[in-house]
């Protein structure tokens, strides 16, 4: 009696973990996001094998055939997806420039003192902080104004401030509009326009979903309307490559660079289980014109994202010439910075209002 109430219990509990599992995959084949919990279940995706896998050992045990079947193919399908999206093929035409991005995700600021040495260290030519409040931009400005004089920044509290950070003279654009700062810039690189845009989505929480699928619509717009000239979109998107709305950025034909690099399932996100356990959050996305090498994750206290670091080599294309076209197209609603802020030609906008969720 005691053995069949146990493989009795057994079957039922793996049905329910089976059950859950196949929603969540379900919704990848379907290529949706859906509601919550499926966008939060869904940045794990790969770590579903082991609810799947449990359920087909109790299914095994309560000798429950139907349930090895289902698990067995619910972990096939996972298995199939864990596999890179997107295409790693690199360009092979003539170099025009190299250079190296890094992004972060501060943390409403907190991790600013550990981001300053990690830049002096690391040397990129570009940098993305998401989360830059009031007194981080000040710290940086003021530390690391001489290595990057030029600067295109959101100003705002918490999560809303962000700031982009470049060796190269920038040329202010409008950047995304967004619940957080999300600013945008056109960088000369040696002659070449390539343009710049930070990214930070408003995450999938259970309320804010909807929100969430906009904001990143709005990145998805804004690459299929600049993908065909260089291009580098960075930061944290609140998303992986299980999301399907983050799958529609990068089909508009912009590549993953951690993709490129052959480190595209290493986590970003937690970074006080990553490596072990997280999911890739933050990304930079590159248009056709750069191949990518190099790409790194790194730990910085105080912060809950790894920063990423890659190496990005531009190569020949159709290529427009740097600096804004006639009549001031994407100008952006900059303001010079104040005069000894070490940070000349830099440009600062105001966060647009929090949308309701």
């Amino acid at each position: 009696m005691r053995s069949t109430r146990g493989r009795l219990l057994g079957a039922w509990c793996a049905g329910l973990l089976l059950a859950g599992v196949s929603v969540v995959v379900g919704c990848r084949i379907a290529d949706t996001d859906a509601v919550t919990p499926v966008p939060q279940l869904l940045a794990f995706l790969p770590w579903l094998t082991v609810p799947a896998g449990a359920a087909v050992a109790l299914s095994l045990l309560a000798r429950r055939p139907a349930g090895v079947i289902w698990g067995t193919v619910v972990l096939g399908l996972l298995a199939w997806f864990v596999e890179p999206y997107g295409t790693g093929e690199q360009p092979d035409g003539p170099v025009l420039a190299r250079l190296r991005v890094l992004t972060s995700n501060v943390e409403f600021g907190w991790a600013t003192d550990a981001l300053i040495p990690v830049v002096r260290r690391e040397r990129p030519d570009i940098v993305f902080v998401q989360e830059c409040e009031y007194t981080c931009q000040a710290a940086v400005a003021k530390e690391l104004g001489a290595a990057y004089p030029h600067r295109q920044a959101v100003e705002g509290d918490g999560s809303v401030g962000s700031v982009v950070l470049s060796r190269f003279p920038l040329t202010a654009t409008a950047g995304v509009p967004g619940s957080m700062g999300m600013p945008g810039a056109v960088a000369d690189v040696g002659g070449h326009a390539v343009r710049l845009q930070l990214a930070h989505p408003r995450p999938p929480l259970p309320r804010q979903v909807s929100l969430w699928k906009r904001e990143l619509g709005r990145l998805r717009d804004f690459a299929a309307r600049h993908g065909n000239a260089p291009l580098v979109l960075a930061g944290d998107f609140n998303a992986s490559q299980d999301h399907a709305v983050f799958r529609r950025v990068l089909g508009t034909g912009l590549r993953d660079a951690a993709r490129l690099a052959g480190e595209d399932r290493e986590p970003s996100w937690p970074s006080r289980t990553a490596p072990a356990f997280g999911t890739q959050i933050d990304h930079v996305l590159v248009s056709r014109d750069f191949s990518a090498a190099g790409a790194r994750f790194l730990h910085l206290a105080g912060t809950d994202h790894r920063a990423l670091v890659v190496d990005l080599t531009l190569h020949r294309g159709r290529q427009p010439r740097a600096g804004p076209r006639p009549g001031g197209e994407d100008r952006g609603r900059g303001r010079s910075a104040p005069g000894g802020s070490g940070a000349q030609g830099a440009s600062l906008t105001r966060a647009d209002p929090k949308e309701a969720p």
